[in-house]
């Protein structure tokens, strides 16, 4: 197992699915990668908030593949059923 892998079940099987699945960023963590990656394409940021932002983008790939995770466990849960 990758450890990435590791990573998504540990996350997907320590939340009730769809809690996992409704979770959402706060609206300032959206604004601010938002923001970056407006100047990103119109300027450009500092090497600082380059590592913020593929941060960001790394922990959302995280969430989303674990998110992925939680619908397949929803979906072969019989209470849910």
């Amino acid at each position: 197992m990758k450890a990435h892998e590791e990573v998504i079940d540990f996350i997907a099987a320590g939340f009730a699915p769809a809690q996992l699945i409704a979770f959402q960023p706060s609206s300032a963590m959206s604004e601010r990668v938002a923001e970056l990656i407006l100047r990103e394409k119109e300027t450009s940021i500092s090497a600082e908030e380059r590592s913020e932002l593929d941060h960001y983008l790394q922990l959302e790939h995280l969430i989303r593949m674990a998110k992925a995770r939680a619908h397949h466990y929803d979906a072969n849960d019989p209470a849910t059923k």
